[in-house]
């Protein structure tokens, strides 16, 4: 399926996206492969490609060290689809003009389509379609070969096409599925290329069985096991290929677990085996409890990445002890990770893509081992919604593939930490204290609002790059109902007109503006971790009993060192719910919880003892990330 001419190759300009692009066109059918622009010339493309794709990147087309790809591949007559970064460079190269945007556009917008052929065949005119932005450039002007094929409000030139050329270039990520018509663009794209109905995920893992195979000939693998979905089907993978005694598979209580996770991760692997007619004696697993060694080294530490780091560098000093006190030859043993592709890419692993946060599957020991080749990744191209399949071709229970996804350092990077110095208040946090009211007037419906900035900050990604900026907390006034509409489309506004902000929440609860106040010296605790799984646990069971958790894809609870300010109690807690829609955890949008059902959790969450204050996060991915750290 691979042959030449029968596939699809994505030039990476160091974009979120764009692996997502390839998994989204190997999903609908055909095959598609992740190249470097500087590796690909009009020659080489014509001999070996039926279609390219210009993903979408950090960088300003205008900058000075900006990547560039041939210019004479708009000119070989190969389908070309240009997003984001790709179609400001294509308009570029060919004569337009990109300048910064006036109106940065991050998370969901309306477009308006202008014809119904090409890559947008099968839509209706004129009809308002909800796309995903992620940009702070915008085009000024165009050549005169393209024409104009959709709009935003804010994106005059959403969409263009050059027929005579076969180029197509959006400004949007079609990619996503908060995208309404994106795979139908990927699709119509693919059936411009030839490619309709080329590949499937069957083949994917018939190879990799194959390369597993070719890797580990006469070597073993101790395998890093969470328990969560992508552990737990790249171990199912790696056990299908070796025998037993060649694995073993090592799940590290950090102490930063949810209820009883051990216990859930011990019982559900023992059950895998291999698929096939051939019976298999079931893996060794093995259980240590590290949690106090995490604890120590985390004492003091409040910033997320030295946090990720730390928790990383563990996971390895762990496994080697682990190794050691088994009596084993570390060099005849691999490091198996199930890393996927999410992990990578938001650790900056491409040459042209930012380190958004760095994973514990990531750090500097971990890519040491890689250099050398001691570690085994099975799934490390593929997406969540595309390991779910595959562990289902590989025949593992239902209950452990949908289970919610849950961070590698656990807990630890949804309790925010503060430290002990004494200047709590950031330039911006100082200069929006002069100010009585965070100002909302741009919105419709500001007097129905006040709004205040929290004092920290979360992580977010914003034009394909880091951010880390503040947190702006919306108060209902009284008698005011609660709106899921306008309240998503504030949102939505506020980080895109204020650069300060990447993320924001809702009190819950009418009440007048709430000042807060940081809480100093705040650190991972084994208080602070209790008070977080206990309102895990009482989540999850919510959702389990009102049919809640299949609907929604993931839902962190985070603790924020935090109190009102004057508050004679310093020992509160304020927690944040979270709850996401996605399949790959690349892009994500707000699940709107019935207006009855959120006030009775929130009632639960408030009976804890250390809880008194309670928000919900209306952040799109971008500009926030699912995690706040």
């Amino acid at each position: 399926m691979t042959k030449t001419n029968k596939k699809i190759a994505v030039l990476d300009f160091g974009g979120q996206y764009a692996h997502l692009i390839a998994a989204s066109i190997r999903n609908l059918g055909a095959y598609c492969e992740i190249v470097a622009p500087h590796h690909l010339d009009h020659k080489k493309a014509k001999q070996e490609y039926a279609g390219l794709i210009y993903s979408g990147g950090p960088n300003s087309v205008y900058d000075k060290n900006a990547p560039v790809a041939d210019p004479q591949l708009t000119q070989i007559n190969i389908p070309l689809l240009a997003i984001c970064y790709g179609q400001q460079l294509i308009i570029q190269q060919m004569g337009g003009e990109i300048k910064p945007a006036k109106n940065p556009e991050y998370g969901p917008a309306s477009l308006i389509i202008q014809e119904n052929n090409g890559i947008f065949s099968g839509e209706k005119l004129g009809v308002a379609k909800q796309v995903w932005m992620s940009h702070g450039d915008i085009i000024e002007s165009i050549p005169p070969q393209f024409k104009l094929s959709a709009k935003t409000k804010d994106c005059p030139y959403a969409a263009l096409s050059h027929r005579e050329a076969n180029i197509f270039a959006l400004q949007f990520h079609p990619e996503v599925r908060e995208t309404e018509c994106g795979m139908r663009i990927l699709a119509n794209f693919i059936r411009i290329c030839g490619l309709t109905n080329t590949w499937k995920l069957s083949d994917f893992l018939e190879n990799e069985k194959m390369k597993i195979k070719e890797q580990l000939a006469n070597k073993k693998v101790f395998f890093l096991l969470s328990g969560g979905v992508d552990s737990t089907v790249a171990f199912a993978l790696i056990a299908n290929c070796l025998e037993a005694d060649n694995l073993i598979g090592l799940h590290i209580d950090t102490g930063f677990m949810r209820h009883r996770e051990s216990e859930t991760v011990k019982t559900a692997l023992q059950s895998i085996k291999k698929t096939g007619k051939k019976e298999k004696t079931h893996p060794q697993i093995k259980i240590v409890d590290a949690s106090e060694q995490f604890y120590t080294a985390l004492q003091g530490i409040h910033d997320p990445e030295e946090k990720r780091h730390i928790i990383g560098r563990l996971f390895v000093e762990v496994q080697q002890a682990t190794i050691k006190s088994l009596g084993l030859n570390a060099e005849e043993w691999f490091l198996g990770q199930g890393t996927i592709y999410p992990d990578t890419i938001e650790s900056g692993s491409s040459k042209h893509s930012k380190r958004i946060k760095t994973h514990h599957n990531r750090v500097e020991e971990i890519e040491i081992l890689l250099k050398k080749g001691r570690v085994i990744e099975p799934i490390s191209s593929l997406y969540k919604d595309e390991v779910r399949k595959l562990g289902r071709l590989l025949k593992l229970p239902e209950d452990l593939l949908e289970r919610h996804p849950f961070p590698g350092p656990g807990l630890a990077v949804r309790c925010l930490c503060s430290s002990n110095s004494a200047d709590q208040k950031s330039p911006y946090l100082k200069k929006i204290a002069k100010e009585k009211n965070f100002p909302l007037d741009f919105y419709p419906h500001s007097e129905r609002l006040t709004a205040s900035v929290l004092p920290l900050k979360s992580v977010g990604v914003q034009g394909d790059k880091r951010s880390y900026k503040h947190c702006l907390a919306l108060f209902l006034k009284e008698n005011v109902s609660f709106n899921w509409q306008w309240l998503l489309e504030l949102a939505r506004e506020i980080p895109n007109q204020n650069k300060e902000i990447n993320r924001v929440v809702i009190h819950l609860g009418a009440s007048n503006c709430i000042k807060f106040e940081r809480k100093c010296g705040e650190y991972l605790s084994h208080e602070r971790i209790a008070l977080l799984r206990q309102a895990d646990h009482i989540l999850m069971q919510f959702l389990v009993k009102n049919k809640l958790y299949d609907d929604i894809w993931q839902f962190p609870v985070i603790s924020l060192p935090i109190a009102k300010e004057n508050e004679k109690d310093k020992k509160t807690n304020a927690l944040v719910l979270r709850p996401v829609s996605s399949n790959n955890a690349m892009t994500a949008s707000v699940y709107c919880m019935k207006i009855d059902l959120l006030f009775r959790l929130h009632k639960k969450l408030l009976s804890l003892a250390q809880c008194n204050t309670v928000f919900y996060d209306l952040t799109t991915k971008p500009p926030g990330t699912i995690e706040w750290e």
